[in-house]
């Protein structure tokens, strides 16, 4: 099954403009196998929304998203410390990779 992302073209320009990361380039953090995904519930009120902390490059990036159905709608996006240490914390081994080290085989 191949999931399906999507956003508002206004919005991700002013996301880029804001945080330096496009909502494109942010949909690769939900391909990352160590991926965080947690409940906004701070910002939480009509719909739930979510976060998804995941590397992107030599980053980690923090998107804001919400489900519509089978779609992944994003509406922010940045590289932001507060997410970089939930992912740390939950990927104790520092430039760890899908399980690994860097520079283990």
């Amino acid at each position: 099954m191949k999931v399906r992302f999507e956003w508002d073209p206004e919005k991700d320009l002013e996301n880029r403009r804001k945080h330096r990361v496009g909502f494109a380039q942010a949909q690769l953090a939900f391909a990352d196998p160590d991926r965080v995904i947690a409940e906004d519930t701070s910002h939480s009120t009509g719909e739930r929304r979510y976060f998804c902390i995941g590397r992107l490059g030599a980053g980690v990036v923090t998107v804001r998203f919400t489900y519509r159905g089978d779609v992944i709608r994003i509406f922010g996006a940045g590289y932001w410390r507060k997410g970089k240490r939930v992912y740390e914390q939950e990927n104790p081994l520092h430039g760890r990779t899908h399980g690994r080290a860097e520079g283990d085989s």
